[in-house]
C-alpha cells in the first residue's frame, strides 16, 4: 500500500516585523533630520558647527527629505506579503524610492565634496563617504537595469544593497555609542568615529548579503 504524503505548506511570512524593524532603524536619523529642517527653515543662528548648512541649505534639505522617503517607503518594498497584494503600488512606489535614493546618494557626495569638513571627521572618513555614496548610486542604477530585463532577483539584490547603505545612518547610531564618553577634541576621536561609521555600513551590507544569498532561487539547484 502506497502512502501519499501531503506537501508541507510553509506558513506565510508576516510583514510587520520586517517593516517595524526597518521603521525603528530609520526613526532616530529621521528625527535628527527633522530637527535640522526645523532649524534651517526657522532661521537658526549661524554658528561654526552649522555654518555649512546655513550658508548652503539646499543639499542637506534634499538629503534629508530623500533619505526619509527612501527609508520609510523602501521598507514597504521589502515586505513580501504587502508587495504581492499591492503590485501596482509596488511598481509606482519603486520609482519614487529610486529617485529618492539617487537624490540621497548625489546630495551626500556633493556635501562630502563641497562642505567644510565637520569637527570630529577626518579625510579618511570622507574617502569612505565617497566610496559608499558611489556604490549606493551604482546599486540603484543596476537595480533599475535589472528590473527592465525582468530579472527580479538581481533587481531585489541591488536595491537591497542600496537600502543597506542608506540605512547605515540608523546602525551608526548604535556603533557610535561607545564614543559618547570620548571628547571630540581628543586626537583619537576622528579615527574612532571613522571606524564606528564604517562599521555601520559594513554591518548592514553583511546582513543584506546574507539575505540575498538565502533568497537566491538558484541556491537550491
Amino acid at each position: 500500500m502506497t502512502t501519499v504524503t501531503a506537501p508541507i505548506r510553509r506558513r506565510p511570512r508576516r510583514d510587520w516585523p520586517i517593516v517595524a524593524g526597518l521603521f525603528l532603524l530609520a526613526l532616530v536619523p529621521s528625527l535628527a533630520g527633522g530637527v535640522r529642517v526645523a532649524q534651517l527653515t526657522g532661521g537658526v543662528e549661524r554658528t561654526a558647527a552649522n555654518a555649512r548648512f546655513v550658508d548652503m541649505p539646499a543639499p542637506v534639505l534634499v538629503h534629508i527629505f530623500g533619505a526619509v522617503a527612501f527609508a520609510f517607503l523602501g521598507a514597504l518594498q521589502f515586505a513580501p506579503g504587502f508587495r504581492r497584494r499591492h503590485r501596482r503600488w509596488h511598481r509606482v512606489c519603486g520609482r519614487v524610492v529610486a529617485v529618492a535614493g539617487i537624490a540621497v546618494a548625489l546630495s551626500g557626495l556633493w556635501m562630502t565634496a563641497f562642505y567644510d569638513l565637520p569637527r570630529g571627521d577626518n579625510d579618511v572618513l570622507s574617502v569612505f563617504r565617497y566610496i559608499f555614496g558611489t556604490v549606493m548610486l551604482l546599486a540603484i542604477v543596476l537595480g533599475f537595469i535589472a528590473i527592465r530585463r525582468r530579472d527580479f532577483h538581481t533587481h531585489k539584490a541591488w536595491m537591497m544593497r542600496a537600502y543597506a547603505i542608506a540605512m547605515g545612518a540608523g546602525t551608526q547610531v548604535f556603533t557610535s555609542l561607545p564614543l559618547l564618553p570620548v571628547n571630540v577634541d581628543d586626537p583619537s576621536y576622528p579615527s574612532w568615529r571613522c571606524v564606528a561609521l564604517v562599521a555601520g555600513w559594513l554591518i548592514n551590507l553583511a546582513v543584506a548579503e546574507i539575505i540575498i544569498r538565502r533568497s537566491d532561487p538558484r541556491r537550491g539547484r
